[in-house]
């Protein structure tokens, strides 16, 4: 139990701190964010060289190496998002009577470039760990880029908790592109497929050669029970912003007033 504890509870404490420092620096003022996207990149450019420096490494130290790493370039894709960096062509909310494929354009329109960005850093990781004997950072990456995605769409099919609080006042027109409503026709589908996968990890996780490909596992399945875990959140009526209540003080701009756009 203890060989399984000990990598679940980094990744756990690996999610809520790197989460928590995004989210507090993308509440400082927004002259401070390319000091912060500075320093950021400065990581980012540490975990892709320790990511491939770490590639051949299938001790359990490798595969903590890795998920670190993956996480650290995840974590870079985000912030340039949230801080506004790299978003989409469209920065204004979308008209209440748009719908349809229309208003789904629309949405892609606000967040396309940073989608590129990401697909650009999977490829990235993938040229870096697809032949590497240590994979862990290419599974990590594609764990939290399939549940962003999933995440993302089930936003804007809609569901009950959308988790506006977390928007930093820059980004408030993207409320637009979210819907409330009770369920969607796809978040049981991604429920479904990613408890079917995370059973599969558990499998695997029992069934592994050794410590080292056990710790690989062991950080993965507690990833990925972490996303399933933020997908309840849509549904659930739980305070989730608590969870990041310290990350939250820090002072955030007064809320633009965003008007509504016609739709070109």
């Amino acid at each position: 139990m203890a060989a399984f504890a000990v990598p679940a509870a980094y990744a756990v404490l690996l999610w809520w701190f790197t989460t928590g420092i995004i989210l507090y620096l993308d509440g400082l003022p927004r002259h401070t964010f390319r000091w912060s996207m500075g320093a950021a990149t400065g990581v980012l450019l540490a975990a892709i060289h320790a990511l491939y420096a770490a590639r051949a490494d299938t001790s359990a130290a490798g595969a903590y190496t890795a998920f670190t790493c993956a996480v650290l370039v995840w974590g870079w894709l985000e912030m340039s998002f949230l801080m506004g960096f790299v978003t989409g062509p469209r920065r204004h909310a979308c008209l209440e009577r748009c719908s349809g494929w229309r208003h789904f354009m629309h949405a892609s329109q606000a967040i396309i470039y940073n989608e590129i960005l990401t697909l650009l850093g999977a490829g990235l990781v993938f040229m870096i760990t697809s032949q590497a004997a240590n994979r862990t950072g290419l599974w990590t990456f594609l764990i939290l880029w399939a549940m962003r995605l999933s995440a993302k769409l089930n936003l804007f099919l809609g569901v009950p908790n959308l988790g506006e609080k977390f928007l930093p006042a820059h980004l408030q027109y993207l409320k637009s592109f979210f819907r409330k409503r009770a369920m969607n026709f796809l978040f049981p589908l991604s429920i479904s497929l990613s408890t079917t996968a995370l059973v599969l990890l558990v499998q695997r996780y029992l069934a592994a050669a050794d410590a080292a490909a056990g710790t690989a596992c062991a950080l993965l399945t507690s990833l990925l029970a972490l996303a399933v875990l933020e997908h309840w959140f849509m549904v659930l009526p739980l305070p989730t912003e608590k969870l990041w209540h310290w990350a939250m003080r820090s002072e955030r701009e007064p809320p633009p007033k965003i008007g509504l756009r016609s739709a070109p």
